[in-house]
């Protein structure tokens, strides 16, 4: 009722949008060419041929429209159509290179390769499959539009089902946004017992007075996940599936291991970020107000829950049952964190230095033992700790500094440390040089501490030490060539094993990751090309990516009809990426595990035809289309098959009143 109720509101005020909007934004539109090189070090060139940003009618522009991250980066509000807008057109609305989908649509996704440059500073929850999807604070955007604003975008599901993510923004005054956001999923699968239902709603605010001396930004989060979990195909299914027996080309003909059970995780978050200048200057040649001495507080309250249920209890593949009469079966855990903090801002000598404390507080477990076999003497972990530490923004000449440090001593389970460094070179519009340093020291997830389920086997309460992780990065950036390459080392390094235990790994991880892109364009034709190397020196028994990840995409891109009335992009993708051990996933837990029976690595080619009609992109996709005379070797987990031939159609519309 909650997710009918909330799209079906913003459906209403999208249809308000569309039958009041006045301007039409591509109307005497002009072909501007615009490069933008981002903190990331990224060269991102907004137009290509076809592609084009456009000046509304009036005083209104396109650059009037502006998205707002969380680090205060801005970009604007982009109709355009590039091969990026099509890597991004999925469920997550980002690149998903890195990532091996599941079957259906929101569904998790097992790992090609990872990340350590940008890690939580926190512990979190755990559960990890489940937040796959899952909007941190980092991931909210905020907005300042002169007109109301929309978007949506619609994709079609697996079987039955689709997913929408709608966006809704004004301000009501030049000092005062709100924006409302539900992204929406329901797909039923191909296979038994694999339903999904997920929904993220995001409600943000910003304002600040006349003379900027105030502002206040927040954002409220619900975000909810309800997956049906069928365990993977069965060995004589299984087998079934690899001989391409005709009877089961419907894949719901197909056993599963598990028939009735279900996984729920919900979370609700409150964010609260607001500062008061106390002393201000301006700058005597831009006349532009400059904050001497700022004082901000931060208000975060976190709460998540996850909760597996089955009708029958299944031995056979989770072990022995003896359950107590316990009513909530779930885990659960609430974080609170205070910042506070006094920033000094100078233009010509420091740039921005911030002094924070946090104080937070954390409390994870359950109601009540939930197995009568349990050694657990503790139902639940909670703690409070006192955090000091630093933030510095500086810009000298074409160098781009940021640094980000905090310290929590004690012996708690959220003592530890973080730093993080970035510098970036960019000249002109030419090229980039990023490099970063990440050093962090924090616990491992709670649930790899305490779990607690009415199956013996899973069963536990650890005192693990913390996870140290150094990450040292650099990244290249130009209209000829995209590279990057992370060098990582992982101290207590916590994995769960082939029994689904969590054990901590007693030696250090080395783990190198290269990365290279490289687009060749001829006539109206192009070949983009993304290659990724890996290498995991020390610790590949428990660390387990594919050497080599490759996607080389050949499309057309050309306008269309009179006045160049519709712009597209046709092509193919092609993937590969090489055999390794892929982590198995454990539904029960909703986390990867341990495997050595199985190596998977495998090819697709996907098919799109992708057009822009003025401010409208619309999407026809068909996924792994050589599925039908190839091996059935595609997996996204042991005993889990990837997507067959899949047509999928879908569109991102904006409107501007």
């Amino acid at each position: 009722m909650k997710k009918t109720f909330v799209l079906s509101f913003l459906i209403f005020i999208f249809s308000l949008s569309s039958l009041h909007s006045q301007r039409k934004l591509g109307a005497g539109a002009k072909r501007e060419q615009t490069t933008r090189i981002g903190l990331d070090g990224k060269v991102d060139t907004l137009n290509t041929k076809g592609s084009t940003k456009v000046i509304l009618s009036g005083k209104t522009k396109w650059t009037d429209y502006k998205i707002i991250s969380h680090s205060r980066d801005t970009t604007y509000i982009d109709t355009t159509l590039t091969l990026q807008k099509d890597y991004k057109f999925n469920y997550l609305r980002t690149d998903n290179f890195e990532l091996l989908p599941f079957h259906n649509q929101g569904q998790t996704f097992n790992n090609l390769g990872y990340s350590y440059n940008n890690i939580l500073r926190l512990p979190d929850f755990g559960f990890s499959a489940k937040q796959v999807s899952y909007l941190e604070v980092d991931d909210i955007n905020y907005f300042d539009v002169p007109t109301p604003t929309s978007e949506i975008m619609y994709r079609t599901g697996l079987q039955q089902g689709q997913v929408v993510d709608a966006i809704f923004t004004l301000n009501f005054s030049k000092r005062l946004n709100v924006s409302l956001s539900y992204k929406g999923l329901r797909s039923l699968g191909a296979y038994r017992n694999s339903l999904v239902s997920n929904g993220n709603f995001r409600g943000t605010f910003r304002y600040r007075t006349k003379n900027n001396q105030y502002e206040i930004r927040g954002h409220l989060t619900t975000q909810d996940f309800f997956h049906q979990e069928n365990g993977g195909l069965t060995a004589e299914a299984l087998d079934n599936f690899i001989n391409e027996d005709p009877n089961f080309d419907q894949r719901s003909r197909l056993d599963v291991n598990l028939n009735d059970a279900q996984s729920q995780f919900d979370a609700t978050r409150i964010y609260l970020e607001h500062s008061y200048k106390l002393l201000a200057n301006k700058d005597s040649l831009s006349d532009k107000d400059f904050s001497n001495l700022k004082i901000g507080h931060i208000f975060t309250n976190e709460n998540k829950s996850y909760g597996f249920s089955q009708t029958t209890n299944t031995t056979a593949i989770f072990g022995d049952v003896n359950a107590t009469d316990a009513s909530n079966k779930d885990a659960d855990s609430k974080l609170t964190n205070n910042e506070f903090n006094l920033e000094f801002n100078s233009k010509y000598v420091l740039g921005k230095f911030k002094a924070k404390v946090n104080l937070t507080s954390y409390n994870y477990g359950y109601d009540s033992i939930l197995n009568q076999n349990s050694t657990i003497n503790k139902l639940r972990l909670e703690s409070n700790a006192i955090s000091l530490g630093a933030d510095w923004n500086a810009r000298i000449k074409n160098f781009n500094l940021n640094a980000d440090a905090s310290i929590t001593p004690g012996s708690g389970r959220l003592s530890g440390n973080y730093i993080r460094g970035t510098a970036v070179y960019a000249k002109d519009s030419l090229f980039a040089i990023k490099g970063s340093l990440l050093l962090s020291s924090k616990s491992p997830n709670f649930n790899t501490l305490l779990h607690q389920s009415i199956y013996d086997d899973y069963n536990w309460q650890n005192e693990f030490s913390n996870i140290n992780t150094r990450d040292l990065g650099f990244a290249f950036s130009s209209k000829w060539l995209n590279g990057a390459v992370n060098f990582t080392n992982i101290d207590n390094y916590t994995y769960f094993d082939e029994d689904s235990k969590p054990q901590q790994f007693a030696n250090q991880i080395t783990y190198l990751k290269v990365k290279a892109n490289r687009e060749f364009k001829f006539w109206k034709l192009a070949l983009d090309n993304t290659v990724m190397y890996q290498n995991v020196s020390s610790g590949s028994s428990v660390f387990r990516v594919p050497e080599f990840v490759t996607r080389n995409t050949f499309y057309y891109a050309d306008n269309w009809f009179k006045g160049d009335a519709m712009f597209v992009n046709i092509g193919v993708t092609f993937k590969y990426f090489t055999k390794y051990n892929a982590n198995a996933y454990n539904p029960l837990l909703s986390e990867f595990r341990l495997q050595n029976d199985e190596e998977i690595g495998f090819p697709t080619v996907d098919v799109f035809f992708n057009a822009r009609v003025r401010r409208t992109r619309l999407y026809l996709k068909v996924d792994n289309v050589t599925s039908g005379f190839t091996k059935k070797n595609y997996f996204s987990a042991p005993n889990y098959p990837y997507r067959d031939f899949t047509v999928r159609f879908g569109l991102v519309w904006n409107w501007f009143i």
